[in-house]
């Protein structure tokens, strides 16, 4: 394997990371540990198969096991690293942050799915396939997510809660 291939990878993988987490610092630890698990472990890659599937898969993984354990109480530390040239409007930000906010309140498993489809332009197939999942449940999700998104954004997410009903 070149090693130019699996670096090629990490913009897709930071930015995947920091939008699933939110916390540059968090995504950037995500990342890191993504690649270490990925070289100690590069003789399990497939030649021929997808290297991004693959990496997307071990660092979904990685974070599955992350919210399975309590993290240790940390204190961020603020970096001035990656600001935009041109500072956003504020109603930029604004967007941005209200983005952000319904992002994170999707469940995870449709967050998830947003992610990788709208950042990363991933194919359902590919995103069944790093998440072993049938690719009818990544289209469900999605669409879920999708619709949820559009609710919290308009502001009615608590006013047209889903009715469901028991079928009998």
């Amino acid at each position: 394997m070149d090693d130019r291939a699996i670096l090629a990878e990490i913009p897709r993988l930071r930015r995947y990371a920091r939008a699933l987490l939110g916390d540059r610092a968090a995504a950037d630890d995500l990342v890191q540990d993504t690649l270490e698990r990925a070289w100690s472990r590069i003789g399990q890659w497939r030649p021929g198969s997808d290297l991004r599937a693959w990496l997307f898969g071990i660092m979904h993984n990685l974070r599955v096991d992350q919210l399975r354990r309590p993290a240790p109480p940390m204190r961020p530390v603020e970096d001035a690293d990656g600001e935009p040239p041109t500072p956003p409007t504020q109603s930029d930000r604004l967007e941005l942050q209200d983005l952000q906010s319904a992002l994170e309140r999707l469940p995870a498993e449709q967050r998830e799915i947003v992610l990788l489809v709208a950042l990363e332009d991933m194919s359902y197939a590919e995103i069944a396939s790093m998440l072993d999942i049938p690719c009818g449940t990544v289209m469900s999700r999605l669409a879920r997510g999708r619709e949820r998104l559009r609710q919290i954004m308009a502001g009615s997410a608590e006013t047209h809660a889903a009715h469901l009903r028991v079928v009998k």
